[in-house]
């Protein structure tokens, strides 16, 4: 299969996700034929490396269809955003650990849990890692995982911060995901007390930032010369967008034949509020996705051509990934406010795809104060230091 199959490939699948998606919101996690079937699609090697299997699919098209799958179900298209970006990172980690991970079997997934909270004490020929993670997304259906943490020097002090490559062996998973929204995620703990972890398994914060490591120098297409910070938190802003994009054509297609029984009766579709209210919510959707694939775009022909990735266009991209995030849960909260009495009831399309919006609006790359003052010292011509630029 090539990355041209992906789309119509998942495309097949999308009514099976769709007519799954009440069961994954019920029993916390997507189906396990789910995952392999969109494996067999090629979702997850979409941003793979082609030295272990990969297509290196420019990231806009990756996203096109995470967000077609988050259209069927919310929690399944987070997850797989999720666990298909991280093959992009490991792609940046030495060669050695990419081939432990891939080398016997180049269809491994891989989970992460990013915030900085495990210590890395040095040791001989690597360090040692303890710690306890929240929020690693899919983590189930992975055997590795990619974790954040402090290196702490030899006067108790930190002095760098890094990920760390896990194997599942040396990690338990505790399920403590009952949540509100994107409630399918199977977002659990993983904790991990005292594993060694060599220095290959070892990357750098500060060099992934910067657009180098040892990764670059085996996976030299301009895949691997795209930020972290633009890819990941696109990662979490494109599933929460197709939720609503989803939303908005289920929710069109259910009031064509409303009958109003209070407010004066009549059909829902001549009440004026609700057209603008789908003119307003259509408008925001198409104007996230519009900004996400432009900058995507355009960061994609910086790396193909070999050029400088400019910090202006790293900021706008993080700009316009927060607003697509706002803009798919104002547009969301717009539908299901004109969906009426009937929208509050617990399976509803529009108030699952109410809440998997707001769950996924407060995860921290989403946040759009910090990002917005990010680009506007950078618009003011202020020096911006950020792990998430």
């Amino acid at each position: 299969m090539a990355a041209d199959d992906v789309l119509g490939a998942v495309r097949e699948l999308l009514p099976g996700i769709a007519d799954h998606a009440a069961r994954v919101d019920e029993t916390r996690r997507v189906p396990d034929e789910t995952i392999s079937a969109l494996g067999a699609a090629g979702v997850f090697r979409m941003l793979q490396p082609r030295r272990y299997g990969g297509f290196e699919s420019e990231p806009v098209r990756f996203y096109e269809v995470v967000r077609a799958i988050a259209g069927a179900c919310g929690s399944t298209g987070w997850v797989t955003s999720v666990l298909g970006v991280h093959p992009w990172h490991l792609a940046l980690f030495e060669d050695r650990a990419q081939a432990e991970v891939w080398g016997a079997d180049d269809a491994t997934l891989v989970s992460s849990a990013y915030a900085p909270v495990g210590r890395l004490v040095p040791v001989d020929g690597g360090y040692e890692l303890s710690g306890h993670w929240m929020f690693s997304s899919g983590c189930e259906y992975a055997s590795w995982a990619l974790l954040g943490a402090i290196v702490i020097g030899a006067e108790g002090r930190p002095t760098d911060f890094v990920t760390a490559l896990v194997p599942r062996s040396d990690y338990t998973i505790r399920d403590v995901w009952n949540v509100v929204g994107m409630r399918g995620t199977s977002s659990n703990e993983i904790v991990v007390d005292g594993t060694f972890v060599p220095e290959y398994r070892i990357k750098r914060n500060f060099e992934t930032a910067n657009l180098r490591g040892a990764g670059q120098k085996v996976n030299t297409g301009p895949l691997y010369r795209l930020p972290f910070a633009s890819l990941f938190a696109t990662t979490v802003a494109a599933p929460i967008v197709g939720v609503v994009e989803g939303c908005c054509e289920q929710y069109m297609a259910a009031m064509r034949e409303r009958v109003r029984l209070s407010l004066g009766g009549g059909r829902f579709v001549d009440d004026p509020f609700a057209q603008v209210a789908v003119g307003r919510a259509s408008s925001e959707i198409d104007a996230a996705i519009l900004q996400l694939d432009r900058n995507m775009r355009e960061l994609w022909d910086c790396a193909k051509a070999g050029r400088e990735i400019p910090m202006s266009l790293r900021l706008r991209t993080r700009r316009d990934q927060v607003r697509a995030t706002e803009r798919a849960v104002e547009a969301v909260d717009l539908l299901f406010k004109t969906a009426g009495g009937t929208s509050l009831f617990l399976g509803n399309v529009i108030e699952r795809a109410w809440r998997d919006a707001h769950a996924g609006s407060v995860h921290v790359a989403n946040e759009p104060e910090r990002a917005l003052s990010l680009y506007g010292k950078g618009a003011f011509g202020l020096s911006v230091e950020d792990n998430l630029v």
